[in-house]
């Protein structure tokens, strides 16, 4: 079952930085419309208890630092960025256009399988880049897999895979397919051409070294040659 992530340290630091007590804690929070006993924000503190979603938002605004802070970590799931945001699943749901079940389903399974229009106000809601939407749907294996077999073989098959796994154009994914897959036949040609004409061993080390680290790199030199667009929420204000 998921469980709010949330640090106890961090929320006895920012109520000693705002110099609140735990009972004017528990009237602010009551001001917000989340009323709570003074010795429950003392439970949280001591690590007996952790809040709802609801109350960590309210303590937020009430200790006047960001979820993020009271949680305690970067967020790296789906959940979590949208606690980031102050987000209910259900209010991140309907902003989609997406059945609130549903939705929380894919967090669930740290898995996102909506389409073209929920994705883009998703990465909208969020302040994602594509890159991490990637990571965060759980897709980052899927497009690995694609690009390993686009580089050693058909790469024009591979182009709609992983357009769709990474919400960005055909043309865009072409090049940098079309790139990659030059690339690494060049590897190829260089040890054949080493092996042919029989050039030392330390030679041949050294472009399978090569290889070996550009394999490696893979999905990084995907996203470098994809420029920009990989790093930023790629939809504008209109939404195209």
């Amino acid at each position: 079952m998921y469980s709010t992530p949330f640090s106890p340290a961090e929320a006895r630091a920012a109520r000693a930085r705002m110099g609140l007590s735990t009972v004017q804690v528990a009237h602010s929070m009551a001001a917000c419309g989340v009323p709570v006993h003074p010795d429950l924000v003392a439970a949280w503190e001591q690590g007996s208890h952790v809040p709802s979603e609801p109350q960590l938002f309210a303590l937020a605004d009430v200790l006047w630092c960001s979820s993020t802070t009271l949680m305690g970590v970067e967020p790296r799931t789906l959940a979590e960025h949208r606690l980031a945001r102050q987000l209910s699943a259900e209010r991140l749901a309907y902003r989609i256009g997406m059945d609130p079940a549903e939705y929380r389903k894919a967090e669930a399974a740290q898995q996102w399988d909506g389409d073209l229009r929920q994705t883009r106000a998703l990465v909208d809601a969020l302040g994602l880049s594509l890159r991490k939407l990637v990571g965060i749907m759980g897709r980052g294996e899927e497009l690995a897999g694609h690009l390993r077999s686009a580089i050693d073989g058909r790469w024009k098959v591979h182009v709609a895979p992983v357009a769709e796994i990474v919400v960005v154009n055909e043309t865009l994914v072409g090049d940098a397919l079309r790139t990659m897959h030059a690339e690494f036949a060049e590897f190829s040609e260089r040890y054949m051409g080493h092996l042919v004409a029989r050039n030392d061993d330390s030679r041949l080390k050294e472009v399978a070294a090569e290889r070996s680290a550009y394999l490696h790199r893979l999905v990084d030199h995907f996203w470098e040659l994809i420029g920009d667009v990989g790093e930023e929420p790629p939809f504008d204000a209109t939404g195209r």
